[in-house]
């Protein structure tokens, strides 16, 4: 008898090897598409802490450098103030919001695992690098840190000049 063979048709060897390159593009598709998914997370985190970081900066913009009240006696809020009656930069001093806080002073409670941590310091007019005591200087640094939870997302300073 004549071994015959089937022309046309694949071998047993040729089909295992198909099914693995299949197999191998499905496994690299569902891991492309998990850190896909990851680095969206991220970005989704990212574009939030740069919203609440405009935040502060739009409320800063509307504020004093110097208390229009009581001059240069206090650095931070006075004894009475609160968040709604902020009147100068100083105010917000040491403050942290958790839920955060839109320019317009109310809470964002849609983002209440986020949290604004800000810092104002009186910085040489010479040198921005260089904290000056309180009231030193006629410029300030409003710096503002982000966090989720307890992790930091990001942060962002800018200069105020009482000028």
């Amino acid at each position: 008898m004549k071994n015959k063979r089937c022309i046309g048709g694949f071998t047993l060897i040729e089909v295992l090897i198909a099914i693995l390159l299949v197999g191998l593009a499905i496994v690299s598709l569902v891991s492309a598409n998990g850190a896909f998914t990851q680095a969206n997370g991220a970005g989704a985190e990212l574009s939030t802490a740069e919203f609440l970081i405009e935040q502060i900066r739009e409320l800063s913009t509307v504020l004093e450098v110097i208390d229009p009240n009581t001059g240069v006696t206090t650095f931070g809020p006075e004894t009475s103030e609160t968040l709604a009656n902020y009147n100068d930069l100083d105010d917000l001093h040491g403050a942290v919001f958790s839920p955060p806080i839109s320019a317009d002073r109310n809470s964002l409670t849609d983002l209440g695992a986020y949290s604004q941590q800000i810092t104002v310091e009186n910085v040489n007019a010479t040198d921005f690098e260089q904290v000056v005591g309180n009231h030193a200087s006629p410029f300030v640094r409003v710096s503002v840190k982000v966090f989720l939870n307890t992790r930091e997302i990001n942060s962002a300073s800018w200069l105020r000049s009482q000028y």
